[in-house]
């Protein structure tokens, strides 16, 4: 995470917006960053993440006990969190 974010009230953001545990959310954010460190770069040094197989590696992890639904949950409020501190952004 960006030394810019507020790791607490990202965490916040997240149980307001979703309901979720705490402990789950930062297991989720732990195994996101994780995952991320360990993507390959392409050729102009950009790195692609797959929705879709971020959730399945989280959902793999034996500590993460949750479902599919939660977990993206979890992920969409974080993108949230992001967007409107103006820190991400979605790519066409």
């Amino acid at each position: 995470m960006s030394e810019q974010v507020n790791e607490q009230e990202l965490i916040r953001h997240i149980v307001q917006e979703t309901d979720a545990d705490e402990k789950l959310i930062k297991l989720v954010l732990k195994h996101e960053q994780a995952f991320i460190s360990n993507a390959k770069e392409d050729k102009n040094g950009e790195v692609e993440i797959d929705g879709d197989e971020l959730v399945d590696y989280i959902l793999s992890r034996p500590d993460v006990k949750s479902n599919e639904l939660t977990v993206e949950s979890i992920m969409e409020a974080e993108m949230d969190y992001f967007m409107d501190k103006g820190l991400a952004g979605y790519v066409d």
